[in-house]
């Protein structure tokens, strides 16, 4: 009777316990060490495309082939490709604002970041026309070389 109650009492330990780490909110801490993204690295991130200098944005970026979807042309396959193709976009542009609401969110998953956000864009072509809208922004950060750089982003409008 004894061993039974004893078993009996491990188990409903082993269940417990179970049931608290199953129950445990995912930890944000960054696998190797380091703060892991966050909705205020996200506004850096955009903090830097609002410069209109894409050496300002490079460093949030991997290297090599990676795919990034943008308003136009719509696809680019390297940060390369991305940071021309933005500099003909942007060559109307006199200023630019980035500013990402409060629906922002990240979350961990494995060796990966994935965010996503609505961002308020405020674009003052050279002409002097204002253009306002809302954005969506959907990123995926890996570490590499001990710092978060974006391996897969998406930003896109809604069609009006």
């Amino acid at each position: 009777m004894r061993k039974r109650n004893t078993s009996l009492s491990l188990i409903v330990l082993f269940l417990t316990l179970s049931a608290l780490a199953a129950s445990k909110p995912a930890s944000h801490k960054a696998t190797n060490g380091g703060p892991a993204p966050d909705s205020a690295y996200m506004q850096k991130i955009l903090d830097a495309w609002s410069t209109l200098d894409t050496t300002k944005v490079a460093p949030y970026y991997a290297q090599g082939e990676h795919t990034f979807y943008d308003i136009a042309p719509v696809k680019y396959t390297s940060w390369d490709d991305y940071a021309k193709g933005v500099v003909q976009v942007a060559a109307d542009f006199q200023t630019v604002a980035f500013t990402l609401n409060d629906d922002a969110v990240v979350h961990p998953h494995g060796d990966l970041y994935w965010g996503t956000g609505t961002v308020k864009g405020d674009i003052l072509h050279k002409s002097g026309k204002r253009e306002m809208a809302t954005y969506r922004w959907t990123v995926i950060w890996e570490k590499q070389n001990g710092k978060w750089v974006i391996v897969h982003d998406h930003f896109s409008a809604p069609e009006q």
